[in-house]
């Protein structure tokens, strides 16, 4: 079943499709989640996010992706919570300290997005279900359907050229 049949499945009432739909993309989801808010928040804006998605399944229309919907829901529901807490009043001392300046910050991360582009898609698409949804190899292996250590040796090629592409040596 794939997520818009779940979507349409949770309108009419299918709890199971709530947990699948969970099982899906909360892994990605709460990878995005936790490059702005600490765990604990993840865990909450992602229970705020399944719950908002069960109670606005039946408004759901499929103009784009169900994975679009989603993020934007999870965005939304962090932005809710960030404006319950008003103004952040934590320390500059406190807060860490990267190194870079924030425009340098900026410009590594056009320069990893364009490196990123320039892979093979196969490359991209390992390295993305790793380190940006979070999952183990073998979860990885089992969805693109090859075995682990072809998903091995595709993240280590990507991790390479990718080394290469943003000036680093082989």
């Amino acid at each position: 079943m794939d997520d818009d049949e779940l979507i349409a499945a949770l309108a009419a009432g299918d709890d199971a499709a709530l947990r699948e739909l969970f099982t899906r993309h909360a892994p990605w989801l709460a990878a995005r989640l936790r490059t702005v808010l600490p765990p604990p928040d993840v865990e909450d804006v992602l229970q705020e996010t399944f719950l908002a998605v069960w109670k606005g399944a039946r408004a759901y229309r499929p103009r784009g992706t169900p994975r679009a919907w989603l993020w934007v829901i999870a965005r939304n529901q962090a932005a809710l919570l960030l404006r319950k807490r008003g103004p952040v009043t934590e320390l500059l001392a406190e807060t860490p300290q990267t190194g870079l300046d924030p425009a340098d910050a900026a410009m590594a991360r056009i320069d990893i997005a364009a490196a990123l582009a320039g892979l093979a898609s196969l490359e991209a698409d390992v390295l993305y279900r790793i380190y940006v949804e979070d999952r183990p190899v073998a979860e990885v292996a089992a969805l693109l359907g090859v075995p682990e250590g072809t998903v091995k040796s595709r993240a280590h090629r990507a991790r390479r050229l990718l080394r290469v592409a943003l000036g680093g040596t082989r």
